[in-house]
């Protein structure tokens, strides 16, 4: 089994990117937690007075934890799949187009989230992004399943 390098090329390249977008989420809720003071551990809180330490939710700090949450949830598949899809020898275009429809989709979702953007926005960025999953998971499953 070989890939092509331009192929896994593209991949690293918005595997990567996506990697550094679930990391970025997380400063981002830490952010949230302390411009709203809004705390789940005591420890977090130490020190400061006024703050609220478990108890509430606080709707803009979970916003955006929710965002890295559902990041979380979508992206780590993506990562896995898109990785077994450059080894069913894709044709580059539908593979490029495949990462890239997934990487806008999932950008969008969190930008259309955090602003809080009416719906159906994040929806279609949701199932953008969980359709180019659905197919590479679909385009490695038959490829492979004549080797069981």
């Amino acid at each position: 089994m070989n890939v092509d390098s331009e192929l896994f090329g593209m991949f690293a390249f918005h595997a990567g990117l996506m990697a550094v977008k679930t990391l970025v989420m997380a400063p981002l809720t830490a952010r949230q937690r302390f411009k709203k003071g809004n705390f789940i551990s005591r420890e977090d809180g130490a020190g400061r007075a006024g703050l609220k330490i478990g108890v509430g939710v606080d709707e803009d700090v979970e916003r955006v934890r929710r965002a890295h949450q559902n990041d979380i949830e979508n992206i780590f598949p993506f990562l896995t799949l898109g990785f077994l899809y450059l080894f069913t020898n894709p044709e580059h275009c539908c593979a490029e187009w495949a990462f890239r429809i997934f990487s806008g989709a999932r950008i969008l979702h969190s930008i259309v989230y955090l602003f809080e953007v009416p719906q159906p926005s994040r929806a279609l960025c949701f199932f953008a992004g969980i359709g180019v999953n659905f197919y590479m998971g679909y385009k490695v499953l038959t490829h492979f399943a004549g080797s069981m």
